[in-house]
């Protein structure tokens, strides 16, 4: 594959986040924002994001790129599953997280406030199984969803994900635990044979777990519109105009485009998306503008991986 395969990928993710429909212009949220001072302000990042260094790193240059809203440090939320987070969020003022990113649903930006730009450029929603490595032989011969619903096979994933109800409307099995950790201990005593996670966050689950009866099966690549967003409580507006201004100057002056190569450049390298078999499935369960901003990713995917290809087929 050639070394700039992953950039020129994520480079047309870029453009998917600078089109994604953005609610406030830099100027406005200029306005809205306090005036420097020398206090710092504490932000209580969800444990799970804090503790991967992609989006501690992406909030970290979103609130570089604001100094006009003064210092800035970024604490560990208490630990909390998922569906916690998203319920502490949505209270007026929640005393134990104030930033969690997440897949977006309709149902979560009815509750919260999104920042609507895709924080790995729509990667979260392209999914390739994490499996036994005895279990390699079950994928062989699955070409289309069809196959995948005929095989048997059974997904893990969080019981208050938003992938659960997408994997389950198209009709595939699902098994869910409320607290991610046990997944993997559910994949290893087999209550399901492939735990399906993001190509945006795959590498770094293996390489935390370092048990090398986990592999990624290499032919498949699930995927549907799933932007995954930084939210906020619906009445945080400075944090959220913070966020979201920080991340627009980063995609204008480049920043953002280096961010995604270099934490997820080589994830793609890896997983080599252009040999793998495309299964797309639906996502009835987003709003207009989220559906919008999803749908671009994967036609964006796959014309650059064709071009990639020939590419290589010529050289």
């Amino acid at each position: 594959m050639k070394s700039w395969r992953a950039g020129w990928i994520l480079l047309g993710l870029v453009y998917i986040c600078a089109g994604a429909g953005i609610a406030l212009s830099g100027e406005q949220a200029v306005a809205a924002g306090p005036k420097a001072n020398n206090s710092i302000t504490d932000y209580r990042l969800w444990h799970r994001n804090f503790d991967s260094p992609p989006i501690r790193a992406l909030v970290s240059l979103a609130f570089e790129k604001t100094p006009e809203y003064g210092p800035f440090r970024i604490i560990r939320s208490p630990e909390m599953a998922q569906g916690r987070v998203v319920r502490e969020l949505a209270q007026q003022q929640s005393s134990l997280i104030d930033i969690a990113n997440v897949a977006t649903s309709n149902e979560r930006e009815e509750i919260l406030r999104a920042i609507p730009i895709p924080i790995d450029g729509g990667l979260l929603g392209f999914r390739v199984c994490v499996v036994l490595r005895e279990s390699l032989p079950k994928f062989e011969g699955i070409e289309n969803l069809s196959d995948l619903r005929e095989s048997g096979i059974r997904i893990g994933q969080g019981t208050h994900w938003p992938d659960t109800p997408i994997l389950r409307v198209n009709g595939i099995p699902v098994v869910t635990h409320s607290r991610y950790e046990i997944l993997f201990r559910m994949l290893e005593n087999q209550r399901f044979e492939c735990f399906a996670r993001g190509v945006s966050e795959v590498l770094f689950d293996l390489q935390l777990e370092a048990d090398s009866d986990f592999v990624i099966e290499p032919h498949l690549l699930i995927a549907y519109p799933m932007p995954s967003y930084f939210f906020v409580g619906r009445q945080d507006h400075e944090t959220a105009q913070r966020l979201q201004l920080g991340m627009e100057r980063a995609i204008h002056d480049g920043s953002f485009g280096q961010y995604l190569e270099h934490f997820y450049g080589s994830a793609l390298e890896q997983l080599q998306l252009e040999n793998r078999t495309i299964l797309v499935l639906d996502n009835p369960f987003l709003t207009e503008e989220s559906w919008n901003i999803g749908r671009r990713t994967l036609p964006n995917l796959k014309r650059r991986i064709s071009i990639l290809s020939s590419s290589d087929l010529e050289s």
